[in-house]
Protein backbone atom coordinates (compact mmCIF):
# COMPACT_ATOMS: atom_id res chain seq x y z
CA UNK A 1 0.00 0.00 0.00
CA UNK A 2 1.18 3.51 -0.80
CA UNK A 3 2.05 5.27 2.47
CA UNK A 4 1.49 8.80 1.18
CA UNK A 5 -1.95 7.89 -0.08
CA UNK A 6 -2.80 6.18 3.24
CA UNK A 7 -1.76 9.27 5.22
CA UNK A 8 -3.65 11.61 2.89
CA UNK A 9 -6.91 9.66 2.96
CA UNK A 10 -6.76 9.07 6.71
CA UNK A 11 -6.26 12.75 7.55
CA UNK A 12 -8.91 13.88 5.07
CA UNK A 13 -11.42 11.37 6.44
CA UNK A 14 -10.80 12.47 10.04
CA UNK A 15 -11.08 16.16 9.10
CA UNK A 16 -14.31 15.60 7.18
CA UNK A 17 -16.11 13.97 10.10
CA UNK A 18 -15.36 16.76 12.61
CA UNK A 19 -17.74 19.72 12.52
CA UNK A 20 -16.73 23.27 13.55
CA UNK A 21 -19.17 23.05 16.47
CA UNK A 22 -17.46 19.89 17.73
CA UNK A 23 -14.12 21.66 17.51
CA UNK A 24 -15.42 24.75 19.35
CA UNK A 25 -15.35 26.95 16.24
CA UNK A 26 -18.05 29.13 14.62
CA UNK A 27 -20.17 27.20 12.14
CA UNK A 28 -19.44 29.64 9.32
CA UNK A 29 -22.97 30.21 8.08
CA UNK A 30 -24.65 29.20 4.83
CA UNK A 31 -21.60 29.94 2.69
CA UNK A 32 -19.62 27.06 4.16
CA UNK A 33 -18.97 24.51 1.40
CA UNK A 34 -17.79 21.58 3.55
CA UNK A 35 -19.44 19.91 6.53
CA UNK A 36 -16.14 19.11 8.19
CA UNK A 37 -13.24 21.29 9.17
CA UNK A 38 -11.20 23.26 6.66
CA UNK A 39 -7.45 22.72 6.45
CA UNK A 40 -6.89 26.19 7.83
CA UNK A 41 -9.02 25.38 10.87
CA UNK A 42 -7.10 22.18 11.60
CA UNK A 43 -3.84 24.10 11.23
CA UNK A 44 -5.04 26.77 13.66
CA UNK A 45 -6.17 24.19 16.23
CA UNK A 46 -2.87 22.31 15.91
CA UNK A 47 -0.82 25.55 16.04
CA UNK A 48 0.98 24.88 12.75
CA UNK A 49 0.97 26.83 9.50
CA UNK A 50 -1.66 26.12 6.85
CA UNK A 51 1.14 25.35 4.41
CA UNK A 52 2.69 22.80 6.74
CA UNK A 53 -0.60 21.06 7.52
CA UNK A 54 -1.45 20.97 3.80
CA UNK A 55 1.89 19.28 3.20
CA UNK A 56 1.07 16.66 5.83
CA UNK A 57 -2.38 16.08 4.36
CA UNK A 58 -0.81 15.46 0.96
CA UNK A 59 0.90 12.50 2.60
CA UNK A 60 4.31 14.09 3.19
CA UNK A 61 4.45 13.12 6.84
CA UNK A 62 8.08 12.04 6.95
CA UNK A 63 10.00 14.34 9.27
CA UNK A 64 7.00 15.37 11.36
CA UNK A 65 7.96 15.43 15.03
CA UNK A 66 6.06 13.57 17.75
CA UNK A 67 4.96 16.95 19.10
CA UNK A 68 3.42 17.95 15.77
CA UNK A 69 1.70 14.58 15.42
CA UNK A 70 0.25 14.91 18.93
CA UNK A 71 -1.00 18.39 18.04
CA UNK A 72 -2.62 17.15 14.83
CA UNK A 73 -4.20 14.25 16.72
CA UNK A 74 -5.58 16.65 19.30
CA UNK A 75 -6.96 19.03 16.69
CA UNK A 76 -8.73 16.16 14.91
CA UNK A 77 -9.91 14.69 18.23
CA UNK A 78 -8.44 11.28 17.43
CA UNK A 79 -9.11 8.46 19.86
CA UNK A 80 -6.33 6.22 21.15
CA UNK A 81 -6.55 3.78 18.23
CA UNK A 82 -6.56 6.59 15.65
CA UNK A 83 -3.67 8.36 17.34
CA UNK A 84 -1.63 5.15 17.33
CA UNK A 85 -2.52 4.63 13.67
CA UNK A 86 -1.29 8.11 12.77
CA UNK A 87 2.02 7.39 14.49
CA UNK A 88 2.24 4.01 12.72
CA UNK A 89 1.79 5.74 9.36
CA UNK A 90 4.44 8.30 10.27
CA UNK A 91 6.83 5.56 11.36
CA UNK A 92 6.30 3.70 8.08
CA UNK A 93 7.11 6.88 6.14
CA UNK A 94 10.53 7.07 7.83
CA UNK A 95 11.44 3.49 6.96
CA UNK A 96 13.34 2.69 3.76
CA UNK A 97 11.47 0.90 1.00
CA UNK A 98 10.98 -2.71 2.03
CA UNK A 99 9.82 -5.55 -0.17
CA UNK A 100 6.56 -6.97 1.20
CA UNK A 101 7.25 -10.13 3.17
CA UNK A 102 5.18 -13.14 4.00
CA UNK A 103 4.49 -13.83 7.66
CA UNK A 104 2.40 -17.02 7.53
CA UNK A 105 5.07 -19.51 8.53
CA UNK A 106 6.16 -17.49 11.55
CA UNK A 107 2.66 -16.57 12.70
CA UNK A 108 1.32 -20.10 12.38
CA UNK A 109 3.84 -21.53 14.86
CA UNK A 110 2.02 -21.79 18.19
CA UNK A 111 4.10 -22.73 21.22
CA UNK A 112 2.95 -25.89 23.06
CA UNK A 113 2.69 -23.86 26.26
CA UNK A 114 0.32 -21.44 24.59
CA UNK A 115 -1.88 -24.30 23.39
CA UNK A 116 -1.91 -25.75 26.90
CA UNK A 117 -3.02 -22.37 28.24
CA UNK A 118 -5.90 -22.41 25.78
CA UNK A 119 -6.83 -25.98 26.68
CA UNK A 120 -6.93 -25.06 30.37
CA UNK A 121 -9.84 -22.70 29.66
CA UNK A 122 -13.00 -24.82 29.67
CA UNK A 123 -15.83 -22.42 30.54
CA UNK A 124 -15.70 -20.32 27.37
CA UNK A 125 -14.31 -20.18 23.83
CA UNK A 126 -10.68 -19.08 23.72
CA UNK A 127 -8.42 -18.64 20.73
CA UNK A 128 -5.26 -17.02 19.42
CA UNK A 129 -5.32 -14.97 16.23
CA UNK A 130 -2.89 -12.84 14.28
CA UNK A 131 -3.45 -9.33 12.94
CA UNK A 132 -4.71 -10.77 9.65
CA UNK A 133 -7.51 -12.37 11.70
CA UNK A 134 -6.42 -15.95 11.09
CA UNK A 135 -7.46 -18.16 14.02
CA UNK A 136 -4.22 -20.01 14.73
CA UNK A 137 -5.17 -22.03 17.81
CA UNK A 138 -8.32 -22.73 19.85
CA UNK A 139 -9.53 -24.62 22.86
CA UNK A 140 -12.18 -27.35 22.49
CA UNK A 141 -15.07 -24.95 23.04
CA UNK A 142 -13.58 -22.42 20.64
CA UNK A 143 -13.35 -25.06 17.92
CA UNK A 144 -17.05 -25.85 18.33
CA UNK A 145 -17.96 -22.16 18.63
CA UNK A 146 -16.19 -21.23 15.38
CA UNK A 147 -17.08 -24.39 13.45
CA UNK A 148 -18.58 -22.39 10.56
CA UNK A 149 -15.53 -20.10 10.40
CA UNK A 150 -13.22 -23.08 9.84
CA UNK A 151 -15.40 -24.35 6.99
CA UNK A 152 -15.01 -23.02 3.45
CA UNK A 153 -14.84 -20.21 2.40
CA UNK A 154 -13.77 -18.82 5.79
CA UNK A 155 -10.95 -21.35 6.24
CA UNK A 156 -10.28 -20.14 9.77
CA UNK A 157 -10.06 -16.45 8.88
CA UNK A 158 -12.63 -14.21 10.59
CA UNK A 159 -12.54 -11.52 7.90
CA UNK A 160 -12.97 -13.97 5.05
CA UNK A 161 -15.86 -15.61 6.92
CA UNK A 162 -17.58 -12.26 7.51
CA UNK A 163 -17.44 -11.06 3.91
CA UNK A 164 -17.21 -14.17 1.72
CA UNK A 165 -19.68 -16.38 3.61
CA UNK A 166 -22.58 -13.91 3.92
CA UNK A 167 -25.34 -16.43 4.63
CA UNK A 168 -23.67 -18.12 7.59
CA UNK A 169 -21.88 -15.02 8.91
CA UNK A 170 -25.10 -12.99 9.05
CA UNK A 171 -26.67 -15.77 11.11
CA UNK A 172 -23.65 -16.10 13.40
CA UNK A 173 -23.43 -12.32 13.89
CA UNK A 174 -27.00 -11.02 14.53
CA UNK A 175 -25.50 -7.51 14.55
CA UNK A 176 -23.58 -8.16 11.36
CA UNK A 177 -23.11 -4.53 10.30
CA UNK A 178 -21.35 -3.65 13.55
CA UNK A 179 -19.27 -6.84 13.48
CA UNK A 180 -18.22 -6.11 9.89
CA UNK A 181 -17.21 -2.55 10.84
CA UNK A 182 -15.02 -3.87 13.66
CA UNK A 183 -13.43 -6.53 11.45
CA UNK A 184 -12.35 -4.01 8.81
CA UNK A 185 -11.16 -1.52 11.43
CA UNK A 186 -8.91 -4.20 12.95
CA UNK A 187 -7.44 -5.02 9.54
CA UNK A 188 -6.91 -1.31 8.80
CA UNK A 189 -5.11 -0.91 12.13
CA UNK A 190 -2.87 -3.88 11.36
CA UNK A 191 -2.12 -2.56 7.88
CA UNK A 192 -0.83 0.66 9.42
CA UNK A 193 1.22 -1.20 12.02
CA UNK A 194 2.70 -3.72 9.58
CA UNK A 195 2.46 -2.24 6.05
CA UNK A 196 4.91 -4.73 4.52
CA UNK A 197 2.98 -7.88 5.45
CA UNK A 198 2.36 -9.57 2.09
CA UNK A 199 -0.17 -12.04 3.51
CA UNK A 200 -2.23 -9.16 4.88
CA UNK A 201 -2.02 -7.26 1.59
CA UNK A 202 -3.16 -10.37 -0.28
CA UNK A 203 -6.17 -10.77 2.01
CA UNK A 204 -7.16 -7.11 1.66
CA UNK A 205 -6.85 -7.40 -2.12
CA UNK A 206 -8.97 -10.56 -2.17
CA UNK A 207 -11.72 -9.05 -0.02
CA UNK A 208 -11.69 -5.74 -1.90
CA UNK A 209 -12.13 -7.59 -5.18
CA UNK A 210 -14.86 -9.96 -4.02
CA UNK A 211 -16.91 -7.92 -1.54
CA UNK A 212 -18.56 -4.53 -2.04
CA UNK A 213 -19.35 -4.48 1.70
CA UNK A 214 -15.65 -4.79 2.52
CA UNK A 215 -14.51 -2.30 -0.09
CA UNK A 216 -16.88 0.39 1.18
CA UNK A 217 -15.74 -0.07 4.77
CA UNK A 218 -12.06 -0.16 3.81
CA UNK A 219 -12.43 3.23 2.19
CA UNK A 220 -13.70 4.74 5.45
CA UNK A 221 -10.21 4.42 7.05
CA UNK A 222 -11.62 3.56 10.48
CA UNK A 223 -9.29 1.87 12.96
CA UNK A 224 -9.86 0.09 16.25
CA UNK A 225 -8.13 -1.62 19.14
CA UNK A 226 -9.92 -4.82 20.07
CA UNK A 227 -9.65 -4.98 23.85
CA UNK A 228 -12.78 -5.68 25.84
CA UNK A 229 -16.53 -5.55 25.38
CA UNK A 230 -19.64 -7.61 24.75
CA UNK A 231 -20.98 -9.32 21.63
CA UNK A 232 -24.04 -11.26 20.61
CA UNK A 233 -23.91 -14.43 18.51
CA UNK A 234 -26.29 -17.04 17.18
CA UNK A 235 -24.81 -20.53 17.12
CA UNK A 236 -26.61 -23.08 14.98
CA UNK A 237 -26.35 -25.74 17.71
CA UNK A 238 -27.31 -23.85 20.90
CA UNK A 239 -28.91 -20.60 19.70
CA UNK A 240 -28.39 -17.04 20.95
CA UNK A 241 -25.35 -16.14 23.09
CA UNK A 242 -24.38 -12.87 24.74
CA UNK A 243 -20.71 -13.04 25.70
CA UNK A 244 -18.15 -10.70 27.21
CA UNK A 245 -14.70 -10.78 25.67
CA UNK A 246 -11.20 -9.91 26.81
CA UNK A 247 -8.38 -9.45 24.32
CA UNK A 248 -4.82 -9.86 25.61
CA UNK A 249 -1.62 -8.96 23.79
CA UNK A 250 1.13 -11.56 24.13
CA UNK A 251 4.34 -9.97 25.40
CA UNK A 252 6.65 -12.49 23.75
CA UNK A 253 4.64 -12.58 20.51
CA UNK A 254 3.24 -9.07 19.89
CA UNK A 255 1.87 -10.09 16.48
CA UNK A 256 -0.66 -12.36 18.19
CA UNK A 257 -3.74 -11.75 20.34
CA UNK A 258 -5.24 -14.07 22.96
CA UNK A 259 -9.04 -13.73 23.22
CA UNK A 260 -11.45 -15.26 25.71
CA UNK A 261 -15.26 -15.21 25.69
CA UNK A 262 -17.24 -15.68 28.88
CA UNK A 263 -20.92 -15.66 29.83
CA UNK A 264 -22.57 -13.95 32.80
CA UNK A 265 -22.81 -16.49 35.66
CA UNK A 266 -26.31 -17.95 35.91
CA UNK A 267 -27.38 -16.53 32.54
CA UNK A 268 -29.01 -18.45 29.67
CA UNK A 269 -25.79 -17.88 27.70
CA UNK A 270 -23.76 -19.70 30.36
CA UNK A 271 -26.11 -22.67 30.15
CA UNK A 272 -25.87 -22.66 26.36
CA UNK A 273 -22.08 -22.65 26.54
CA UNK A 274 -22.30 -25.75 28.75
CA UNK A 275 -24.56 -27.37 26.17
CA UNK A 276 -22.09 -26.45 23.42
CA UNK A 277 -19.22 -27.95 25.44
CA UNK A 278 -21.20 -31.16 25.92
CA UNK A 279 -22.04 -31.26 22.22
CA UNK A 280 -18.37 -30.70 21.30
CA UNK A 281 -17.22 -33.53 23.58
CA UNK A 282 -19.80 -35.98 22.23
CA UNK A 283 -19.06 -34.92 18.66
CA UNK A 284 -15.33 -35.54 19.17
CA UNK A 285 -16.05 -38.92 20.74
CA UNK A 286 -18.32 -39.88 17.86
CA UNK A 287 -15.70 -38.78 15.33
CA UNK A 288 -12.98 -40.76 17.12
CA UNK A 289 -15.21 -43.85 17.25
CA UNK A 290 -16.02 -43.57 13.56
CA UNK A 291 -12.36 -43.15 12.69
CA UNK A 292 -11.47 -46.19 14.79
CA UNK A 293 -14.16 -48.28 13.13
CA UNK A 294 -13.00 -47.22 9.66
CA UNK A 295 -9.41 -48.11 10.56
CA UNK A 296 -10.47 -51.56 11.80
CA UNK A 297 -12.43 -52.19 8.61
CA UNK A 298 -9.42 -51.15 6.55
CA UNK A 299 -7.12 -53.46 8.52
CA UNK A 300 -9.50 -56.39 8.06
CA UNK A 301 -9.69 -55.72 4.35
CA UNK A 302 -5.93 -55.55 4.03
CA UNK A 303 -5.55 -58.67 6.17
Amino acid sequence: MDNQNEVREFLISRRARLTPEQAGLPAGGAHRRVAGLRRAEVAMLADVSVEYYSKLERGNISGASDGVLHSIAGALQLDDAERAHLFDLARASHAPAVKPRRRTARSAAIRPGLQRALDAITAGPAFVRNGRMDILAVNRLGKAFYADVFAAPGLGNLARFSFLDPERSRIFYPEWEAAADVTVAILRTEAGRDPHNKDLQDLIGELSTRSDEFRTRWGAHNVRRHGTGEKTFHHTVVGDLTLAYEGLELTTEPDLSFLIYTAEPGSPSEERLRLLASWAASHEEETATTAGTDLSETNRTLG
